[in-house]
């Protein structure tokens, strides 16, 4: 398999982002619950997880019903996902590959493909897509994550203060440039790339390759879950998250 750059970034991060998968509060507490409320019922259904990591998607899905392949481009993922899976003894069938090209994987074969927050960090984007179309049953369904592209990429983010309140200030330097940078993830210490696309970016390249918006989500933190921590607090305010569900 071709290595690019985000597949040797991922390899490297290694122990810790499976780790963080396994404790981060972003992830466990608001990312992956929102995404499985957003897919709602998928007993019976044959699902693609698509940059896998260490399967905690495919695991959960399994256990709801459905039938689940796991595909990751670094071998390191794959090998913890595989265990996990082994571990609690699910069926999930597990490949390194890259996104862009699952030169194995049959054609139409998939109910639903789910991406969660990876297609950000795709150097072939667009080539991924086309895969990910390739897979699809007709009428086949994407569900996707990724950091938002208005309020989460290619600017500043920090905090800021207000009388004797934190805020979170986002600001935005040059949203149309193409960015491509690298920088630990949250709580993390290892840095992975990082790439930014605009909103136009991501409905043109879904359409041209023959998808149709269904429906899109911009999570917002509950009172509960504002309650963890300050920056899930932000999450009430800012949302740092856009979510896709799109149809073949």
């Amino acid at each position: 398999m071709k290595q690019d750059s985000s597949t040797i970034a991922w390899n490297a991060m290694g122990d810790e982002w499976f780790e963080l998968a396994q404790t981060g509060e972003a992830r466990n507490c608001f990312i992956m619950p929102n995404m499985l409320k957003f897919m709602g019922d998928v007993k019976g259904k044959k699902i693609l997880d698509l940059g896998c990591g260490e399967g905690g998607y495919s695991r959960e899905l399994t256990k709801r019903g459905a039938e689940l392949v796991s595909i990751d481009c670094s071998e390191k993922a794959i090998e913890y996902a595989t265990k996990l899976a082994n571990d609690e003894k699910l069926q999930i069938q597990h490949f390194v590959r890259n996104s862009n090209d699952l030169f194995d994987i049959a054609s139409e074969q998939f109910d639903i493909v789910l991406c969660s927050m990876m297609l950000m960090d795709c150097e072939d984007f667009e080539g991924t897509i086309r895969e990910v179309v390739r897979v699809l049953k007709p009428g086949g369904r994407l569900f996707a994550s990724v950091l938002h592209p208005c309020f989460d990429g290619n600017h500043d983010t920090g905090i800021g203060r207000q009388g004797q309140g934190i805020e979170r200030q986002v600001v935005v330097k040059n949203y149309f440039e193409p960015r491509e940078w690298e920088a630990p993830l949250y709580q993390g210490t290892v840095p992975v790339i990082w790439r930014h696309r605009t909103f136009e970016d991501y409905v043109k390249i879904f359409v041209g390759a023959g998808l149709t918006i269904v429906d899109l989500n911009e999570p917002r933190a509950t009172d509960e879950q504002a309650k963890i921590s300050v920056a899930m607090a932000w999450l009430q305010k800012i949302p740092l998250y856009l979510y896709w569900e799109l149809k073949k």
